[in-house]
Formats: structure tokens, sequence, C-alpha cells
């Protein structure tokens, strides 16, 4: 048996290697392989750090019940959930009949918009989307949909707004308890040494996170990946598809929105440090957050290389949300973004998410 190192692999075809310098050639030369499109639609209604979008039906696509409401974290882009043709969670809504909405936010204004707090989304952001959603198709409840922050944002608000008409909430690698998250365990030690007062005060002076700041912060999450990624890129150049994801996540990573001071300084103090979401209880400027008031049912999905919210702490949710008629646990490969919109996620978490709405619309 051969110990050359498959980086090195002579076994390639002649059409491989005919393909693999095509790839190469466009994915360095022409400007990316990917087809990074956007799945068709058309804003229906903006505010303040808020804007709609509606996702346009597929002509002889017969459409099912229950709307569907995509909501991103803050900071990062909405391309999440439409990161490229053909692995976009938006365009698989529409091709199977889904009503498909999108709640994103205008970027943060360091000066205007620093002092805007994660209750914002939760009393005003996603509460009139939701709404808006539910008049579109008289007075129907909405499905919600979250990836990371996202995820327990949208949940928040149901536990705080139980009269909206929502369905059904899913989470996508949403971290219920941080404590469960050894990513942040240098921060905790270094927030329990001081009080929070270091990383709190630097928040408090900046204001707002500028986006070059987001984007590098996502990206350090992943420091061995992007180590790897020139042997990566070549040892996989004769597969097409695999080029164009990186393509597309490098779009992602590098499109990152400011994220506000307050909201900041809350997912630092409050989750990071405190662990508030992890006992089911958070206190908001004006009323006690109380994740068993969550009363619809709810799918939390995790991924078996997901750094940022690893299965337990995703799977946490189950602890907290006693009110839910049920929590199903769900576990797929992929990391933070790849369980989302990774190459396998057609077949993995995507059919999960298919099996959870048809039972409940």
């Amino acid at each position: 048996m051969s110990n050359t190192p498959a980086l090195f692999s002579p076994k390639r075809t002649l059409e491989q290697r005919r393909q693999a310098v095509t790839n190469l050639w466009d994915f360095l030369v022409r400007g990316g392989i990917a087809d990074l499109s956007r799945t068709p639609g058309e804003v229906i209604d903006t505010g303040r750090l808020r804007r709609l979008t509606r996702y346009t039906p597929k002509p002889g696509i017969p459409q099912v019940d229950g709307p569907v409401l995509l909501v991103p974290p803050l900071g990062a882009q909405s391309l999440c959930f439409d990161l490229r043709q053909g692995c976009s969670l938006a365009e698989h809504l529409v091709l199977t009949g889904r009503h498909a909405y999108l709640v994103d936010y205008d970027e943060v204004h360091a000066g205007n918009d620093k002092g805007v707090g994660i209750e914002f989304w939760i009393n005003d952001v996603i509460p009139h989307a939701i709404r808006r959603v539910s008049e579109e198709h008289g007075g129907a409840k909405v499905n919600l949909i979250g990836w990371s922050l996202g995820g327990l944002i949208a949940t928040g608000t149901v536990a705080t707004h139980p009269e909206l008409p929502v369905n059904t909430v899913t989470v996508f690698g949403s971290p219920f308890d941080m404590s469960k998250v050894p990513l942040l365990m240098p921060f905790r030690m270094i927030g329990k040494a001081t009080g929070g007062r270091i990383l709190g005060t630097g928040i408090k002076a900046i204001g707002s996170i500028p986006s070059p700041l987001v984007s590098l912060g996502f990206k350090a999450t992943a420091i061995p990946t992007y180590l790897r990624k020139p042997m990566k890129v070549w040892s996989r150049r004769d597969d097409r598809d695999f080029l164009g994801q990186i393509q597309a996540v490098d779009a992602l990573m590098n499109n990152m929105l400011a994220y506000p001071g307050k909201a900041t300084l809350q997912v630092y103090l409050q989750m990071a440090m405190r662990n508030e979401v992890a006992t089911g209880k958070v206190q908001g400027p004006n009323r006690l957050v109380d994740f068993a008031d969550v009363h619809v049912p709810v799918l939390a999905i995790a991924g078996t290389s997901d750094v940022l919210a690893p299965i337990p702490a995703v799977h946490h949710a189950a602890e907290i949300l006693t009110g839910s008629p049920e929590v199903r646990l769900a576990t797929v490969p992929g990391g933070h973004l790849g369980l989302l919109t990774g190459t396998s996620a057609a077949t993995t978490s995507w059919k999960q998410l298919d099996a959870f709405l048809n039972d409940y619309n």
C-alpha cells in the first residue's frame, strides 16, 4: 500500500486533472465558482434596523400551509440563510412550497445605535415582523427559524410575547447554556477575575463593534480551518461544489454587520459571564423573561463539530423550555454555519426541519 499523502496522490484521472485546472482558474482568477445570486424576493416592510422580505413563490409548486420567518443573528448578514444557489435554506423553503419571509437588520451606526439592546429586537423588530407576516396570511400563525443568537432572540421574543401568532420555533446552533462552550472559558475567567470590568469598559468606550472586528471575531473561532484552507483548496481542487462553498462562506464572513455596543455588553455580561439564559430566566430592562412561557413546539438542532454552540449547549433548551408541548432535539453533522447551510444540510438538518414543520402545520 502506498504511503503517498492524499494531497499529492497521482490517482486523479486525466479528466479530473482537467477539471481541477478549470476549477482553480475560475476560483482564483475569474472571480469565483459559486452562484451568489439571491433567492428572488421583495421588501414589503421597513423600519429602524428592520427590513422584511417576502420570497417569491416558484410557479407550479403547490403552496403549503404555515408561513415561515427567518431570523438571523445580530452581526451576521442575512446571507446565512441564502448562502448560494443550490445551498440556500431560503431557496429550499421556496422549492418546498413554503411561504418564506426574512427579517434582517440594517447596518448599525456607532453614534445613533450604540444604546440599542437586545430588547429592541425582542420587543420591536421581531414582533412587528411576525404580525406583518401573519397579516399577509389572514392571521395564520408563523413558524420562526433562527440561527445562533437569532434563535435565542426568536425564542426570547415568544417567551416575552406569548400573545404573538407563533406556531413553532426552530433554532440552529443556538447556545442555551454558555457554560458548555469551551471557547468562552478564557473570557469567563477574565471576567470573573475582573468583575467584567476590562472587556465591559472597552465595549462602552468604542460604542459599537465595527463590522471588520465582527468578521475577525467569527474567523478567530475557526483559526485551524483558515490555516488549513490553502491545503484544502489544493487537495480538493477537482471538487467544484466544495470550492463554491468556500467562496460563499468567505463572502459571508467578509461582510458581517456592526454590533451595537449595548447588545454586545448584554451578550458578554448576561449570557457569557452570568449565563442567565441557562437558568431559564433573563432580567430585561423592563421585565423578567421566563423561557418557561414558551408554549409552542420547539426544534433545537445542534452540529457535531460546532465550537460556538456545542451539542450540550444547544440541547439545554429542553431543560428550560418547560412550557413547550415538545422540545425536539436533533444532532447533525457540521460546524456552526455548516449545520445551517453546509453541503450536507439538505439531507440532514433541512430534513429535520421539513419533518418538524410538516408535523405542526
